[in-house]
């Protein structure tokens, strides 16, 4: 059984880069703020469908103090020579449905531009398909921005079957985790 609390893996990227996916913990708020404030405005916009300068106190407690049930919460982070582990994405999943329903959620992602193509957002999407299986998750769900190309393929690579539909710039993604899926392959 995955503890997703403490989810913590090892990998290395196309290029070779090592880079540890694990659990966003509450002492990240400095790190999600550092890695923010490093994101470029289209990177921000397609994120959060908006223009914002920086994430208020509450926006930095509401993304690194996670139950762990309801909103799942994974980093991508690399360390540097001198020791210090810097963020350069992160995913999580947040379930929007009433208790004792099919378990659906919405899925994000963010991912630092140096890295973008470097398979980080696959693998991020990968722990989350496992650890939401095991939590019952059936379904994620993703808002995407038409211009957003490479989430978009993000999503239609990931193996499992994919409904999506478009309205006003933006495509809604419905990806199905049943157990007969098949899982996200490694990129």
């Amino acid at each position: 059984m995955i503890d997703a609390n403490n989810f913590e893996v090892t990998d290395n990227l196309k290029d070779g880069t090592v880079v540890t996916f694990r659990a966003i913990r509450p002492d990240d708020k400095k790190r999600i703020k550092e890695a923010f404030n490093n994101l470029e405005r289209d990177s921000i916009y397609t994120r959060f469908f908006s223009f914002k300068g920086e994430l208020t106190d509450e926006e930095l407690k509401t993304a690194t103090e996670v139950d762990f049930e309801k909103t799942v919460a994974l980093v991508a982070t690399v360390t540097t020579g001198g020791g210090e582990e810097i963020i350069i994405g992160g995913g999580r999943y947040i379930l929007y449905n009433p208790p004792n329903t099919e378990r659906r959620a919405e899925i994000a992602f963010t991912v630092e531009e140096d890295y973008h193509g470097k398979g980080v957002a696959s693998r991020i999407l990968k722990h989350l398909i496992k650890i939401g299986r095991e939590k019952g998750v059936l379904q994620f769900e993703a808002d995407v921005l038409r211009e957003n190309k490479s989430m978009l393929a993000v999503l239609a690579r990931c193996g499992l079957h994919m409904e999506q539909g478009y309205q006003d710039g933006v495509y809604h993604a419905t990806l199905f985790l049943t157990a007969d899926a098949p899982t996200a392959p490694s990129p």
